[in-house]
């Protein structure tokens, strides 16, 4: 399966590769692309880039003016705090910014470091609407424009997380070959939540790879529509 042995090639290249260059910049931000991809190229970053800037510019002018008021509202009327939510991830090539989401929990010290679950208490009730409908992620359109992310790629995940899940896969690490996405492969795919289970963590992986290596603006369109949809939500889709 190409998959099964584009894991076992990358994992293999993923541990020589950080055990020759960690001690010059260490493990934590590789910056060597190891995984063929079609975004090696120049034209292709510029043509993904575009389509990023303006379909968040346009989202930020339309949507955000009347949508953004209203989820402060609610927020704000359920539970104190900030209506925003900057989380520690990582970007490109292993660098840390701050993913801004909707504040979907009551303010807690272990915000940034334990991952929501299922019958979190933490989580308020607008909250819950906003993680069921994915609208809580919206704001990351500001790390579109930033540059930070993309609105197609891997879902970037906890630093918590990246260091259990680079342990169980020395591969995991090439997901940063490219930037973050709002929405990504995997997400499409059913992949989506918080987990510990190595096979689960094993197939997001093979998603995000295979989108690496195999990127075109047709699968980027095809994210995006099946994510507009909200078929991931309720089952996966066959991309």
């Amino acid at each position: 399966m190409e998959t099964a042995a584009l894991l076992a090639q990358t994992e293999t290249g993923a541990a020589r590769i950080t055990e020759t260059i960690s001690a010059h910049c260490g493990a934590q931000r590789l910056a060597v692309a190891l995984l063929p991809s079609p975004l090696e190229r120049r034209v292709n970053r510029l043509l993904k880039r575009g389509v990023d800037v303006l379909a968040a510019t346009v989202f930020i002018l339309f949507v955000f003016p009347w949508f953004l008021p209203l989820a402060a509202l609610l927020i704000s009327l359920e539970s104190r705090g900030p209506v925003f939510f900057r989380q520690r991830r990582h970007k490109q090539n292993g660098d840390v910014f701050g993913c801004i989401k909707l504040r979907t929990m009551l303010v807690n010290p272990h915000a940034d470091t334990l991952a929501a679950f299922e019958g979190d208490q933490r989580i308020t009730r607008i909250g819950r609407i906003l993680r069921r409908s994915h609208l809580d992620e919206l704001p990351q359109l500001f790390n579109v424009l930033l540059g930070d992310m993309s609105l197609v790629g891997p879902r970037p995940h906890m630093l918590s997380e990246n260091a259990v899940f680079s342990a169980e896969h020395p591969s995991y690490r090439l997901r940063n070959q490219v930037k973050p996405g709002i929405t990504g492969l995997a997400q499409v795919r059913g992949l989506v939540g918080a987990t510990s289970d190595a096979a689960a963590i094993e197939r997001r992986l093979l998603s995000d790879l295979h989108y690496i290596r195999h990127w075109s603006p047709r699968m980027d369109t095809r994210i995006l529509l099946a994510t507009m949809s909200g078929f991931f939500r309720n089952k996966k889709q066959h991309l």
